[in-house]
């Protein structure tokens, strides 16, 4: 399995990974709409036998509370193609996003997501850290990573993601 940067003629192979992982077209226009207004800061492909199989996507979000804000990263979608999950992937882009991130000096990176999940990833409910997201995200399931220990020390919020999220339904 590689893991590599999206390229340019990925872009309509991933459409259709992440229509077929979510069963809709939501997140894939999501994403469509995210690199259309150059929201990207990360877009990672997983490749298997030269053929796309998954998909992770890393995008500014920022957080504010009434002492000002700082920038970190939302992450998602996540998306594997129906036919290659539960093999892997999926935690292999995670993990291979996360690492690339600290590499290039990021701190912080948030997800909302089933909490058994991403624990798994050192993941930990954001609100332990005094953080919230602007959407109405289930008890538990809004959950924040520090790539640089101590990086939320002293910093709390409410995290808003880019306005493309917000026509996702």
């Amino acid at each position: 399995m590689l893991f590599r940067l999206e390229q340019l003629h990925d872009i309509e192979t991933l459409h259709t990974v992440e229509r077929e992982a979510f069963g809709r077209e939501a997140e894939a226009d999501l994403v469509d709409r995210i690199r259309a207004s150059g929201g990207i800061t990360l877009s990672l492909v997983a490749v298997d036998d030269d053929e796309i199989v998954g998909h992770v996507l890393f995008s500014p979000v920022t957080i504010r509370s009434e002492r000002g804000e700082f920038q970190a990263l939302g992450m998602g979608p996540v998306a594997v193609r129906p036919d290659q999950q539960k093999q892997g992937i999926g935690s292999g882009m995670i993990r291979a996003g996360l690492d690339r991130l600290r590499q290039l000096g990021h701190e912080v990176v948030v997800v909302e997501g089933d909490p058994a999940y991403y624990s798994r990833f050192g993941f930990q409910d954001a609100s332990r850290y005094g953080l919230s997201c602007e959407f109405n995200a289930p008890p538990g399931c809004f959950m924040v990573f520090q790539l640089r220990a101590d990086a939320l020390a002293g910093r709390t919020g409410t995290v808003y993601y880019l306005p493309e999220f917000s026509s996702v339904g």
